[in-house]
């Protein structure tokens, strides 16, 4: 009887204890397969912006960051499709995606894909939420995770980790590795590119991946040939956290993706056919293309960079759009404005008949010396043309050898195709500057902290004084782009930031500092709320 009653008692007690314990693993495997991002801040940078808008906005905004934008923007090329002509051709591309046309007086051209989210993911579990075996996972780097929740895929560069015996067609979760608190301060990604994945909480790895699962799908590679091949798909995707189609090579020159807060700012500057406008950091070109096309094609836009690159991205898309009237050119914003010589030799294209007798009296005296160089060179290019087929003769039966220096070298400019020292065409001018007054209307779409773009899973490397760097270096540009402004003309302040420092102290600054300045009305956005567009924009007309 005692024996019963003993065993009866383990029993209850052990079914108490037991249950409880059940519960929290399930509940803690929901949580860790699942999307709950939360966004690391400087704790300065933080302390700072809590106090700028109230703890409980910054919140809501850093959470916000996190997460993609519900829809995707379409910007339609009006002087080559029409906005009923691309939802026609979308809707027989994106299957079952809600498209719609923007419905705000002077917003006709832009079309709007609805996008789906956040979805429960499945990751295996059981109908009480429990996991028994642990899916093979792929991991993958923060800026990867941030455009494939913008709709992208996961390419092979961006995977940093991955479990043991994934083969071709294997079921895998997607996961990301965030930045994470140095041992010597600042932030690191403590994982080394092909690290494998345990999938188990011996895994050091493990709780850093908690909450940070961003879909499934189906691996297009093996474990082996995602580290070894230099490019290509890496992971298909079944399901996703956030569904947002993706635009990669639908429509060129036709369609151009782009946020609205961009298109806003465009609109902002209110370009007129025939004006001559300066975009002054245009790079990579999506609001210099968005300008043009506001003014038909009519006019004169100068896009500047100070990256050679980027001014060739800008040329690309201008030309892939048909775009005539943009102007590229590589330029510092800190120097636009060139000196009062300089601005006349520039502006000054004629030149008098003294200044016409000069310069022929001048190549009548060096014409003798021209030749007589020509002649010299041309002797010497004989005289190595001899050495060099003495030389061929002398060594025609003897083995060439090519260093494997060499084919790896030819292999990749077959594959990355010529460099900028070789290839045809291309080319970024280089401006000195330009002459004050000498443009309508300016925009100075400000290099920032880009605080205010999204989706974000990390904010961790601003600090409070790299802050004040970029607000001190606005604060050169603008004072470089207010002297480029015809009086009467149109200058727009733009940033990406929710920095206000570098917005609303820039605008202070420029009322302050130049007393002819005057702020206009801002831009009526009541409709972006009825929209749920939530991105987050500063943008600052003066004139």
């Amino acid at each position: 009887m005692k024996k019963k009653a003993r065993d009866f008692f383990r029993r209850s007690i052990s079914t108490f204890f037991t249950h409880p314990k059940i519960t929290m693993e399930n509940s803690h495997q929901q949580q860790r397969y699942s999307y709950n991002p939360t966004l690391r801040w400087n704790p300065e940078v933080e302390s700072y912006l809590s106090n700028a808008y109230g703890p409980a906005r910054f919140s809501r905004i850093s959470k916000a960051l996190t997460r993609p934008s519900c829809y995707s923007c379409i910007r339609v090329n009006t002087l080559k499709s029409t906005p009923d002509s691309v939802i026609e051709k979308l809707r027989g591309v994106l299957k079952g995606v809600s498209i719609s046309k923007c419905e705000v007086p002077g917003l006709e051209y832009l079309v709007f894909v609805k996008g789906s989210g956040p979805h429960s993911v499945d990751y295996g579990c059981d109908e009480d939420g429990n996991v028994k075996h642990p899916p093979k996972e792929v991991l993958v780097s923060r800026k990867c995770a941030e455009a494939v929740l913008r709709g992208a895929e996961v390419y092979v560069p961006g995977v940093l980790a991955c479990s043991a015996h994934v083969e071709k067609g294997d079921e895998v979760a997607v996961s990301v590795s965030v930045e994470q608190p140095g041992a010597e301060g600042g932030w690191v990604v403590g994982i080394t590119r092909g690290t494998i994945l345990q999938g188990a909480e011996t895994d050091p790895y493990h709780f850093e991946r908690s909450g940070l699962y961003i879909g499934r799908g189906r691996a297009m590679m093996t474990r082996s040939g995602i580290f070894r091949a230099p490019e290509g798909i890496a992971v298909d995707f079944s399901d996703r956290v956030y569904d947002l189609p993706s635009f990669r090579g639908v429509l060129e020159g036709e369609i151009f993706l782009q946020n609205l807060p961009s298109i806003v700012t465009a609109h902002a500057l209110d370009p007129q056919k025939g004006e001559r406008i300066l975009d002054m950091c245009a790079a990579p070109g999506g609001k210099t293309t968005a300008i043009a096309i506001l003014m038909k094609d009519e006019g004169e836009i100068v896009a500047a960079d100070r990256s050679h690159n980027k001014v060739l991205d800008i040329q690309k898309l201008a030309a892939e759009m048909g775009l005539s009237c943009i102007t590229t050119c590589r330029l510092d914003a800190l120097k636009a404005v060139c000196s009062r010589n300089e601005s006349d030799n520039i502006t000054n294209h004629c030149c008098t008949e003294d200044n016409c007798d000069v310069t022929i009296q001048g190549s009548n005296l060096l014409k003798s010396e021209v030749e007589k160089i020509e002649v010299t060179a041309t002797e010497k290019l004989n005289a190595e043309k001899d050495f060099k087929k003495n030389v061929t003769n002398e060594k025609a039966n003897e083995r060439i050898y090519i260093s494997r220096a060499d084919i790896r070298k030819d292999m990749r400019r077959k594959r990355n195709g010529p460099g900028r020292n070789q290839c045809v065409g291309g080319k970024a001018e280089k401006s000195k500057g330009f002459a004050p007054n000498s443009f309508d209307r300016v925009l100075l779409d400000a290099p920032c902290s880009a605080l205010g773009l999204r989706p974000r899973l990390f904010a961790g490397e601003e600090t409070v004084e790299s802050l004040r760097k970029h607000a001190k270096y606005q604060r050169k540009m603008f004072d470089q782009a207010v002297q480029l402004v015809r009086p009467g003309g149109v200058l727009v302040y733009s940033t990406c930031t929710i920095n206000p420092g570098e917005n609303e102290a820039v605008v202070r600054y420029a009322l302050d500092t130049y007393k002819f300045l005057s702020l206009a009305s801002q831009v009526q956005l009541d409709f972006v709320s009825s929209f749920l567009f939530t991105d987050i924009y500063m943008c600052f007309i003066v004139i």
